[in-house]
């Protein structure tokens, strides 16, 4: 088992490198956009790191992340559970995806920006704003992604599995989870994306602290070092989140996923 775990540990470190080099494209194009620009529209990484630290020295980054990362991971939970238990349930029951379907399709057709000036109506300036229209905004998509997982389940081997007197507890686990993890992990991604952008996008609007109140103020100081110092701290958050939290649960909740793409990459060219 220890081998097994430090194999899976290296291929996981292993994948990284392709994020990496992604990563460092961006950055060369990010300088190349500098050249043309100027400091003005456009710093440089190397302006946007020093602004960083000089954020962090004033003792504003480590306080204002933690705000943000918590209005938007309670935001992001609450969907992504409301969201996949009605999902579920919607994908079991027809009649339940049809008196869902309406309320789903009327929140996925609001623009996230009429969910912020409607909370700051109901809640008022502060954290409360930010976290609701998370919710309301990232739930439908964890709804569809877990009703679809549900519904696509492959009905032979849902039959073959009873037919073989399979426990519960193997049905649930070895035959439904799997199949509907496989759609609700994309699900969780681009939820937690868009939870970390309307999180900031609602703390902009609605109170003065957090990420989001941060940038307020360099836009007030026309500070785009220190806008896209910000910036860089929310890529850093969400991407350490998705990597050391969501990709390690799917890795262990989908090892037949991971060993089938290691299984296709290493296939030589003609078989």
């Amino acid at each position: 088992m220890i081998k097994q775990y430090l194999k899976d540990s290296a291929a996981y470190i292993w994948s990284g490198w392709g994020a990496a080099s992604a990563l460092l494209l961006f950055t060369a194009l990010w300088e190349f956009g500098h050249q043309i620009y100027g400091s003005l529209i456009l710093p440089s990484p190397i302006e946007t790191m020093q602004a960083l630290g000089g954020l962090y020295d004033e003792g504003i980054v480590i306080p204002a992340s933690l705000i943000t990362a918590k209005r938007a991971m309670i935001g992001f939970f609450v969907a992504a559970g409301v969201g996949s238990v009605l999902g579920i349930a919607a994908g079991l029951s027809m009649t339940a995806a049809r008196a869902m379907r309406p309320i789903i399709t009327v929140m996925l057709g609001i623009p996230p920006i009429t969910w912020i000036v409607l909370a700051l109506m109901w809640f008022g300036m502060g954290g409360g704003a930010a976290v609701f229209t998370v919710v309301v905004t990232t739930l439908p998509i964890t709804f569809a992604g877990a009703m679809m997982g549900t519904h696509t389940l492959d009905q032979g081997l849902r039959d073959m599995a009873r037919t073989y007197g399979t426990p519960f507890g193997m049905m649930l686990w070895d035959v439904h989870l799997p199949h509907v993890l496989s759609y609700l992990f994309p699900a969780w991604i681009t939820g937690l994306g868009m939870a970390w952008k309307i999180t900031v996008m609602g703390e902009l609007l609605s109170t003065t602290d957090g990420i989001g109140g941060e940038m307020a103020l360099t836009r007030i100081s026309m500070d785009t070092s220190g806008t896209l110092a910000l910036l860089v701290c929310v890529l850093v958050m969400l991407m350490a989140v998705e990597y050391l939290l969501l990709e390690p649960i799917r890795r262990r909740m989908e090892p037949w996923r991971i060993q089938s793409s290691q299984g296709n990459f290493n296939t030589p060219k003609g078989f």
